[in-house]
């Protein structure tokens, strides 16, 4: 079947060529097929597959069969039929003797095929010819030669659908065939595939589609279509198209029915159900700061204005991981798919933001979108993502503080941790603390000294600085724990013997294995945390035991109690291999103790046998 005698036809976008009548008689036709490529020039985003076939096709090294693979809507099957269309190309004239990849005009065969309606080109859908009966009748069909063109094409499309016994029944005439006859398949799973067919077929992959090629690819088609559309409204639907060609399209011909004039950015965020972008990053940066209340505020917004809660966390993913690629590649922000607030406000948290916090907000938001798809409440549980997020904001990974360990001699090093994040609503200074009494955790207890809990007492004036005295040694580890620095809490507890204390002043002596830096920068902490200056002073004195020494100290003496009891040791006999792990002072004693005497007490034991 032949269309010699066709008058010329209209040349339509990308350089393509429009197949139907009239546009007065035809119905509307998407974008997606209106804009179909119709030569190797027209194909975007797969330079090295044409290159290659070019190759191919200018040194006559064409094979048998090819495969293309590849995600949804990158132009497999579109470039199936430029194959069939380059291998089949013949000129009215006749001055084309044989394949070639230039196209510039329709040649006698080119519209059946684009078409799909050529009788040498057999289009066969695998998803739905399953069967070895399929494949035989492609077996007994192939033998005989093409009516009108040069070669017999076969186009297979979702060829992993095929049964095991299809496959096989191919494999001699894929190894073999007439020299008339070319194979093309098409595949998205090329795992499914046996290897005993790939080895037969050349094979090429089919990559997405860059967002910033999409977005200029998009932007000509609205110039054809006398479209007005906003460029970050491109970028979002390119972003969202994941490289499909195909999937964005359909996004842009849903979002100009949609609009109904102007495509706005913000019209095409409520069609895809998006959050705002500006307000994403709000959010992202009340947690980076560890403001829980601004990003509780921020994400109530977005929820109550219709944004999908795993949506939100879906796209503060998407942009952690953007500030990731910027840290890591600075050009990244060069990227036009992305809008202009999104490439200034990345580049400024990756230069603020440890790669660490980033890795770490990174897994916590992918468990939590997990979370929150398996919860009842999807809103709550993406709340409480956010506290988790919040709170973790300047802890130091376990990694760190062991590589920090290892690298001062296994002594307890301290460092500056980040700024403590804020559990308050903001205010109008950035130092403001609420007025009521500090909480703070108990602390190990040392010797004589009472473990009170530090209090904070503000000087009267709205902008006073707030100040907190501090008059144990308890209260101190405790007010550590409280800023979470954990390097500091365990410095004071390991490697620090106390000698006195009072408010403002620490005389301490050190341990032989403690930080050189470790008085200069205790001191700085206790000014920051206390809001007044302290002085740190090594005495000469040996001091008291250390809070750890003491611990250990109590732990053994309970130990030791607890083997002279009787009872115990009754135990520790009938039952051969067995002995004490942990001794445990029980919270509240019971009247009549049976445990142990006067001083109940819990005994783990264990049984080595």
């Amino acid at each position: 079947m032949t269309d010699a005698g066709a008058p010329p036809p209209d040349q339509a976008d990308q350089g393509g060529f429009d197949l139907g009548g009239s546009d007065a008689a035809k119905p509307y036709r998407v974008l997606a097929r209106k804009y179909r490529p119709s030569s190797f020039e027209d194909l975007i985003g797969q330079e090295a597959m044409v290159r290659t076939v070019s190759n191919a096709f200018e040194t006559g090294r064409i094979p048998q069969a090819w495969i293309l693979t590849g995600v949804r809507g990158v132009g497999k099957t579109t470039t199936a039929r430029i194959l069939a269309r380059a291998l089949n190309y013949e000129k009215p004239d006749g001055s084309v003797k044989g394949p070639t990849i230039h196209m510039p005009d329709l040649g006698v065969h080119c519209r059946a095929i684009m078409e799909s309606r050529h009788m040498d080109v057999l289009e066969m859908d695998a998803a739905s010819h399953t069967g070895v009966d399929d494949v035989r009748q492609i077996n007994d069909s192939v033998r005989y030669a093409p009516a009108s063109a040069r070669y017999k094409v076969y186009i297979i499309d979702e060829v992993h659908m095929l049964s095991t016994a299809a496959f096989n029944a191919f494999l001699k005439t894929l190894e073999e065939p007439p020299e008339h006859a070319k194979f093309v398949f098409a595949t998205t799973e090329i795992r499914k595939v046996p290897v005993t067919v790939l080895s037969r077929c050349q094979r090429f992959d089919l990559r997405r589609v860059e967002a910033d090629v999409l977005m200029g690819h998009l932007s000509n088609i609205a110039k054809k279509e006398g479209v007005e559309v906003e460029g970050e409204a491109l970028g979002i639907i390119a972003r969202a198209a994941e490289g499909s060609v195909r999937d964005s399209l359909s996004l842009f011909d849903q979002a100009i029915a949609h609009a109904a004039g102007l495509v706005k950015a913000d019209a095409v965020r409520q069609m895809l159900g998006l959050a705002d972008r500006t307000r994403v990053i709000d959010l992202f940066d009340s947690l980076a700061r560890g403001d829980i209340a601004s990003a509780f505020r921020e994400f109530r917004e977005q929820y109550d204005v219709g944004a999908d809660p795993i949506v939100v966390l879906s796209d503060l993913a998407e942009f952690v991981n953007f500030v990731t690629r910027v840290k890591v590649v600075p050009a990244t922000a060069d990227n036009v798919a992305f809008g202009e607030t999104e490439r200034v406000r990345a580049r400024e948290f990756a230069a603020k933001l440890s790669m660490r916090v980033l890795s770490r907000m990174w897994q916590m938001l992918l468990k939590g979108i997990a979370e929150v798809q398996a919860a009842t409440r999807p809103a709550a549980a993406a709340e409480m993502v956010l506290v988790r997020i919040a709170y973790v904001a300047d802890l130091p990974t376990p990694d760190e503080a062991i590589r920090m360990l290892e690298q001062n001699g296994g002594a307890s090093p301290v460092v500056a941790s980040s700024a403590a994040p804020s559990r308050a609503a903001p205010g109008p200074s950035a130092s403001a603390m609420p007025s009521a009494p500090v909480r703070m955790p108990s602390a190990p207890r040392a010797g004589a000294e009472a473990s009170a809990r530090p209090h904070a007492v503000v000087a009267p004036g709205p902008q006073s600085a707030p100040t907190l005295r501090i008059t144990s040694f308890p209260q101190l580890i405790a007010l550590a724990g409280e800023k979470r620095d954990l390097l500091t809490k365990g410095a004071l507890e390991a490697d620090m013997r106390l000698v006195r204390i009072e408010d403002g002043k620490l005389e301490i002596a050190l341990e032989p294995n403690a930080s050189r830096g470790l008085v200069t920068d205790l001191s700085r902490k206790l000014e920051q945390w206390t809001g007044r200056r302290w002085t740190v002073v090594v005495s000469n004195e040996a001091g008291l035991p250390t809070i750890r020494s003491q611990n250990l100290a109590e732990k053994s003496a309970r130990e030791r109690a607890a083997e002279a009891d009787p009872r115990v040791q009754e135990v520790l006999a009938r039952f051969p291999g067995t002995r004490i792990i942990e001794v445990r002072r029980l919270a509240a004693e019971p009247p009549e103790s049976d445990i142990i005497g006067e001083d109940p007490m819990e005994i783990s034991d264990n049984d080595d046998d």
